[in-house]
């Protein structure tokens, strides 16, 4: 038998290879339009005095800031559409989930350069990188694996079919181009099908756009050997609009292995376009799609601690290429509203490795994805509207490698149904209640349903809101067919998910605090079993239980802060702590504006009480990251950012580095010629 080289990812898992409306082609929403309106919004802790202080500071500063500064008088607050929830247009005080959004202004004013440095901001969310950008990143949500997310770019599935376990790879999305991300949590199956056990992440290309053509050019260089530049097209007028976008990174990075001097690389080119264009008030189309084309070198987690030989060399090359294109047919003066849309994705991930040792090995994981999908709605009376779909979904993907096994072909398909009802029965009462059909090709039938409501106290500015949902893994055609690994009588992984919490506004709604306890249960594990070097079935649950708490202020026009605290408590089905998921995490953000054209911003986030791999405890660390911004005016921008401003040394994966401080200067312009 031929040595087997195998990577894995900052959770552990075996990775062989790299591998106010609706946004424009989103996820299955009606109708692609345009972008977010504003937002106004334990246990024995094991945690440090200098942490503890920290935090203590931080939150003395919000609460003299709120003390101090006069309560100016609020302008009318247009509450924030969300369209994961329901895969349409939602207020988010009419949903019962709970949903981050991560809108335009957000983004411009950090202006960090991946989408992981936003979700790492996101309530619930716990980041693990073995290395510096683009190294296989572990994401958790609510303590769950990044296996249990489902994640969709302007409506495209991003998932890797060809990963042993069906995932996304965070670390190749760049932000360049993005207008939105909702980070939806709690189990979705019932309307987005396998893999929405944890929640649901969407990312959106087409915001807001100004008539006529516009041009935007951006560049950035710093720390690391690091640039990266983006070009963007606009366009939009009174039928349609239509976005497009080329980015590009390049890193010479740090060293991933902690032990080790030789830095390991990553580069990137995206692009994407997504538009929309409505010929009447009957007929309209969308389409959008994308190309990553990305390398990355990386170090060997094994043996342990991991070393960086010079002479090995560890590459990973990845291309991933979608595009999805639909209409929209609306009946009875809008009341009754038809989606139809048809998607693709092709992946191409190969792994080539030369060890001192070991010798050569080389690895291609080839796969696609088609789907196809029907959505509509109908408002059948003033409070009650009936949302219902079906969708068909084909894989295929072949695995082979040079030691000696047979190249493996395999493919499946899913069909799925489902119908969900949106009521409000009495004034501020909102309910929802979904069920969902699934007939899989390989396993037989999955059903999961889904119940939300929220109710808002109008004299105080109190909402309740509470979920509860089911889900569903299906086992990945790597699981099911790999040689030696595979398993092809595996059944779904099921899950059960609970929240409940309360929003409060206060000063006019210029404060907006939030208080959530979560609970979500996962059964029938799909584990991969060392010693027998393959994957296999057990009874028994994982747990993952805790409380989100968030607040936003808007102290005037000049100062926006914002906090966040997440309790975790993360089990799999031995009791043992999932590790790289931190107990506690905190996430601070500020904006300030000390004069007209300046602004100075800054993110901070603090890990307490994580376990590694191995079981041993990482370092507590406190990340903090800085911007300021000069603008002549609203279409041009300079700016000075520093990264891991207090120069903190410490793992997030037991053995690998993370970078240290890093500065960075870059500029932004638009216009129209």
């Amino acid at each position: 038998m031929g040595v087997t080289y195998r990577m894995r990812d900052a959770s552990g898992a075996v990775v062989f290879a790299v591998v106010t409306e609706v946004i424009a082609g989103g996820p299955g929403a009606q109708h692609p339009s345009h972008q977010h309106t504003c937002v106004c919004r334990s246990e024995g802790l094991s945690m440090s005095s200098r942490y503890l202080w920290l935090i203590f500071s931080a939150t003395s500063a919000i609460s003299l800031c709120t003390a101090s500064l006069p309560a100016l008088a609020q302008e009318l607050r247009l509450d924030t559409i969300v369209v994961s929830p329901n895969r349409a247009p939602t207020k988010v005080s009419e949903t019962g989930s709970s949903v981050t959004v991560i809108d335009e202004q957000t983004i411009e004013e950090q202006s960090q350069p991946l989408v992981l440095d936003y979700l790492a901001t996101v309530p619930g969310v716990s980041l693990a990188t073995p290395g510096g950008a683009g190294t296989e990143t572990s994401l958790s949500l609510r303590g769950a694996p990044r296996r249990y997310v489902k994640t969709l770019y302007n409506g495209i599935d991003l998932a890797d079919i060809t990963a042993p376990q069906v995932q996304t790879s965070y670390q190749y999305l760049l932000t360049g181009g993005i207008t939105s991300m909702e980070v939806l949590r709690g189990s979705q199956s019932t309307l987005y099908g396998s893999d929405a056990i944890a929640g649901v992440i969407s990312v959106d290309t087409l915001g807001d756009i100004r008539p006529g053509i516009t041009h935007i050019i951006g560049a950035e260089g710093g720390s690391f050997g690091t640039a990266s530049g983006i070009y963007g097209l606009r366009a939009a007028n009174d039928a349609g609009k239509f976005a497009a976008n080329i980015v590009g990174f390049h890193t010479d990075g740090i060293s991933a292995a902690a032990a080790g001097t030789e830095r390991d690389g990553y580069q990137n080119l995206t692009g994407d376009f997504n538009g929309e264009y409505r010929f009447n008030d009957v007929f309209s189309v969308f389409a959008s799609g994308f190309i990553i084309d990305a390398e990355a070198e990386f170090d060997q987690d094994s043996p342990k601690p991991p070393i960086d030989d010079p002479t090995s060399e560890n590459l990973n090359k990845t291309r991933h290429v979608a595009g999805r294109v639909g209409f929209n047919m609306d009946f009875m003066d809008g009341r009754l509203k038809n989606t139809f849309s048809v998607q693709g994705m092709k992946f191409d991930r190969r792994l080539h490795s030369v060890h001192t040792t070991l010798g050569e090995y080389d690895a291609r994981y080839e796969g696609g994805r088609t789907k196809f999908d029907y959505q509509g709605s109908f408002e059948a009376t003033d409070w009650l509207t009936l949302r219902y779909g079906a969708d068909h979904e084909r894989q295929n993907a072949v695995f082979s490698d040079d030691s000696g096994s047979l190249p493996t072909d395999d493919r499946m398909h899913d069909t799925g149904i489902w119908l969900q009802g949106d009521l409000q029965p009495i004034e501020n009462l909102f309910l929802s209640a979904g069920l969902r059909r699934d007939e899989h090709n390989r396993y037989g039938d999955e059903t999961t349903y889904r119940l939300s409501g929220t109710y808002l106290f109008d004299q105080t500015g109190t909402r309740l809101h509470s979920s509860y949902g089911t889900g569903f893994r299906a086992p990945s055609l790597y699981e099911l067919y790999a040689p030696f690994a595979g398993d092809p009588t595996l059944r779904p992984e099921t899950s059960k998910s609970f929240d409940i919490g309360v929003e409060q506004e206060f000063l006019d709604g210029a404060l907006v605090a939030d208080l959530t306890y979560f609970n979500l249960q996962i059964e029938n594990l799909i584990i991969y079993n060392n010693a027998t070097w393959g994957y296999e079935q057990i009874d028994g649950r994982s747990r993952m239980s805790g409380v989100e708490a968030s607040v936003s202020y808007d102290v005037n026009d000049q100062l926006k802060l914002g906090g966040s605290y997440t309790y975790t408590d993360a089990v799999d089905q031995y009791d043992v702590r999932l590790p790289q998921v931190a107990r506690h995490m905190v996430g601070l953000t500020a904006t300030y504006k000390p004069a007209e054209k300046w602004t100075v911003s800054g993110t901070g986030r603090i890990a307490l009480d994580t376990t590694a791999i191995d079981g041993s405890e990482l370092d507590d660390y406190f990340l903090l990251n800085a911007k300021v911004a000069y603008k002549p005016d609203e279409d041009k921008e300079l700016y000075l950012r520093v990264e891991n401003l207090l120069d903190q040394d410490y793992q997030t994966v037991r053995g690998f580095n993370n970078p240290g401080i890093g500065v960075f200067a870059g500029f932004k312009m638009a216009f129209q010629p």
